[in-house]
């Protein structure tokens, strides 16, 4: 029996991708990149040969369930687990851990978010079998952490122990969460930071421990539910057990905390696609630098990344550095430097109607 088991997260709405990413039709379930396939879809392929398909659990929102099973058609009802309301990722990976360890004690995690780019794929897959061979039998977390290539203050920063034994698994040390510039600056010159990938992996009785350690409450919501998980009771009992979970991500409830905590030093490609900026980074750009998606006719223009419906021409003269983005019935005109600024827009569209977000 193959006991790897994949989490993707793919609840989230994505607001920072507004107007792209909408609240019915998030980030997760588009092709961004242009691929034919969405990034919900390119996570899941992504773990083609390290866990069979009959392995790969999704958590998502309730709400987009279809969504899930139009995308991912080989997988069970019991293989989506739908979140009643939203209550970061805490909840979320002890949801399906206490689920998974009920049908397998032996399991053997990661876990993933739905919403990330890998351009290096066997690189990828290499790390993640150095982690789960890492996990297998030693009662450790483990985290990737990605070699930063600027101060990026809008990432997570994970101290390690340089000398510790392995080449690639390195003892940790601190975690940071989104420092000031200066401090990122120190980061890096250090040269014993990594950002946080947000990808984890660990076996079933190491989570489950930890959750008893430093979450204890959400250990007993959780464990009250081995008698319903794979039972037509699960939904029922899950609905009353959110509604008594913190709001508190993996990274505040536990992995700050725990003592066992390891990273594998990664070098995959990645990128979090977390904004504008961050697809504008990873996607070929034109002679003008400009990153295109729709039929435009774009004179002095450069520096932009410009998304819009392909069956709508858009002329554009003397951009530059400008996010340009047109999706069912919103358009949105910003400096890419203001790109922060997308969650105050989605705030105040609201009150032209909840369609428009």
């Amino acid at each position: 029996m193959n006991h790897t088991y994949v989490i993707i997260m793919a609840g989230g709405v994505g607001t920072r991708f507004w107007p792209f990413s909408r609240t019915n039709y998030p980030k997760q379930f588009h092709d961004v990149l242009g691929t034919g396939k969405s990034l919900l879809q390119q996570t899941a392929e992504r773990f083609d040969g390290i866990c069979p398909n009959e392995n790969i659990y999704i958590v998502t929102s309730a709400e987009y369930h279809q969504l899930v099973k139009e995308q991912l058609p080989y997988l069970s009802d019991d293989q989506i687990l739908c979140e009643p309301v939203r209550r970061n990722t805490a909840p979320c990976i002890a949801y399906a851990a206490y689920k998974i360890a009920q049908k397998d004690p032996q399991a053997n995690m990661v876990v993933a978010p739905a919403d990330h780019i890998i351009l290096k794929e066997e690189e990828f897959k290499n790390t993640i079998r150095t982690a789960l061979e890492a996990t297998a039998n030693q009662d450790i977390l483990v985290t990737l952490g990605i070699q930063p290539s600027r101060p990026d203050t809008g990432y997570g920063y994970i101290q390690y122990i340089p000398d510790s034994d392995s080449q690639s698994v390195k003892k940790v040390k601190t975690f940071t969460e989104k420092p000031h510039l200066e401090l990122a600056q120190q980061f890096l010159e250090s040269g014993e930071f990594v950002w946080n990938a947000g990808i984890f992996v660990w076996n079933a009785q190491a989570i489950r421990k930890a959750f008893e350690a430093y979450m204890h409450e959400t250990a007993e919501i959780f464990a009250e539910g081995d008698e319903w998980y794979f039972t037509e009771k699960e939904d029922a009992f899950i609905n009353k057990a959110y509604s008594l979970c913190k709001n508190i991500s993996i990274d505040n409830g536990i992995m700050e905390k725990a003592k066992n905590v390891y990273v594998v030093l990664s070098d995959f490609g990645w990128s979090d696609l977390g904004t504008w900026k961050s697809l504008y980074e990873v996607s070929g750009k034109d002679e003008n630098q400009n990153v295109t998606d729709g039929t435009h006719l774009l004179y002095n223009t450069s520096n932009n990344i410009i998304k819009t419906p392909k069956n709508k021409l858009v002329v554009i003269s003397g951009l530059e550095g400008f996010i340009v983005a047109e999706f069912d019935g919103v358009l949105l005109i910003c400096p890419k430097e203001e790109e922060q600024k997308v969650k105050e827009f989605v705030a105040d569209a609201k009150n032209h109607g909840t369609h428009f977000v």
